[in-house]
């Protein structure tokens, strides 16, 4: 799951200030002869690197907040969401996994429903479809990470896959990643 979060130190994620880390080789891999473009992600909802609202938590509303990234790839046909902690105690561990919003899709209102999009939701890891906000244990800070990734096709993914089940779907489809950092704690 998401390998190239975890490789990097915090330090290096939060001093990143919204770029997109290196991309493992095997996990949302680009096709063949294609290099990974960028795309900026942004949210009104809270700053590159800062606190993520209560409200977008599991000590608020738990609902997720509103995302936009810059235009994608020429060849985008698809977009797909996971987002992560890398700082769980178990290892990283998935909040939101979403895939096959359409190609025309350049930003995500707070609370979205991503089936009105034509969107799948897969399962985070509370074993639940859809959003789950940020829920670290008592007096840690966490960092989240928000991935945007831009497809050369629509996934061959059921609802409910897994962050593991989207990004075996997505290798040798992706034509640009970017990620939001944002953190929180009790």
């Amino acid at each position: 799951m998401l390998p190239h979060v975890r490789w990097l130190p915090v330090a290096a994620v939060l001093a990143c200030n919204g770029c997109t880390p290196p991309t493992a080789a095997g996990h949302a891999s680009p096709p063949p002869g294609v290099t990974l473009e960028k795309l900026t992600v942004t949210s009104k909802s809270f700053p590159s690197n800062g606190q993520i609202p209560v409200d977008y938590t599991c000590d608020g509303a738990d609902k997720s907040p509103q995302l936009t990234w810059s235009a994608p790839p020429s060849g985008t046909k698809a977009f797909a969401i996971i987002v992560d902690d890398p700082d769980a105690p178990g290892g990283d561990f998935i909040h939101w996994v979403a895939f096959n919003l359409r190609a025309d899709t350049s930003s995500l209102p707070e609370a979205v429903d991503v089936s009105q999009l034509d969107g799948v939701s897969g399962t985070n890891g509370f074993n639940r479809q859809g959003y789950a906000g940020p829920c670290p244990p008592k007096m840690e800070l966490h960092n989240y990470a928000f991935h945007v990734f831009a497809l050369d096709a629509p996934v061959a993914a059921q609802a409910g896959a897994s962050a593991d089940d989207l990004e075996s779907a997505m290798s040798g489809h992706v034509l640009g990643e970017g990620i939001l950092v944002g953190n929180f704690s009790h």
